[in-house]
């Protein structure tokens, strides 16, 4: 199937975008930088999905478009609520449109557990807005759609933004992880690779104009995995938890009562929290210590041979 993703040079679209080749798909990635991950046989096209033109050409044969393209970050969203509004909403309607016209089978779109919950901000509204449009556009012109609703992501290829990573690098670098809120908040933890893969799972007939909830499989306290991650390092790791920065993150749940329930797909095969933490930490310390070589499970310098 050949496939277009746009925002596939990020952190979760650049995982999508691996799976969609080793599932055997054809893969055209559309963002405005080119990505550290390209793999053999994806091809780039940088642009602007405010580019009208050049989104329809990115579109052009394709079976199936991923939308991953836009503002992800609460705070930001808060602080710039007109470039959310461009490039969550207004960049939306511009690739549907464009599906529209080239006769694209499938519309997969990015959104979050956020979406019908009290909190989210002006990410939240922009999410909102970009649902009913896929939906109105399915109503309107038959375009066939999946929603995926994503949890709390972390794994390879996160940056500051992402809280994993975040409490990882504090932990490592100054002895001490800070958070705004509480400790009992709650968080469905689903690792990139698992999302990944459930990504293209749901190319399948089955998840044809459906909303689907893409978490972990049980929730966590941010209290407790970042004991865990204290626990991993084997040292000494104070915690700080401090009032919200910001109303728009939900304190204990991201869940509400909508209409717009989504089903929740977890696939079979999954990586463990601790596991998947255990992956950063070691990610972490190879970014850090990049002196440092693994020899026989052994770290050692890289100029002290063999």
């Amino acid at each position: 199937m050949r496939v277009t993703v746009f925002g596939g040079s990020g952190f979760l679209g650049s995982h999508v975008c691996d799976k969609l080749s080793d599932a055997g798909h054809e893969v055209t990635i559309f963002d405005r930088a080119t990505s550290r991950w390209l793999k053999p046989g994806q091809r780039m096209i940088l642009g602007d999905i405010l580019d009208e033109a050049a989104v329809r050409e990115a579109v052009r044969g394709a079976e199936a478009v991923f939308n991953f393209a836009g503002i992800a970050d609460i705070g930001e969203a808060n602080e710039l609520p007109v470039e959310t509004v461009k490039a969550n909403i207004l960049g939306n309607v511009v690739l549907l449109e464009a599906c529209r016209l080239e006769g694209v089978k499938r519309f997969v779109y990015a959104s979050t557990v956020y979406v019908y919950s009290a909190s989210g901000g002006f990410y939240r509204c922009s999410k909102q807005a970009s649902e009913l449009y896929i939906e109105t556009y399915n109503e309107n012109f038959g375009l066939e759609y999946t929603i995926l609703r994503y949890g709390s992501l972390y794994g390879p290829r996160a940056d500051l933004r992402n809280a994993i990573h975040r409490f990882v690098h504090q932990a490592m670098t100054e002895g001490v992880i800070r958070y705004y809120g509480s400790p009992d908040a709650l968080r469905e933890y689903i690792h990139v690779e698992d999302a990944a893969l459930a990504s293209v799972d749901i190319l399948k007939p089955e998840f044809a104009n459906a909303r689907v909830v893409l978490t972990g499989h049980q929730a966590m306290r941010v209290g407790d995995v970042m004991k865990m991650i204290g626990e991993i390092l084997g040292g000494e790791v104070r915690f700080e938890f401090f009032s919200e920065k910001s109303s728009a993150h939900y304190e204990i749940t991201p869940y509400s009562f909508s209409p717009r329930m989504g089903r929740k797909y977890a696939p079979p095969l999954h990586m463990d929290l601790g596991q998947g933490v255990l992956r950063v930490v070691e990610e972490m310390h190879r970014d850090i210590h990049p002196e440092l070589q693994n020899r026989d499970g052994v770290l050692v310098r890289d100029d002290q041979g063999s």
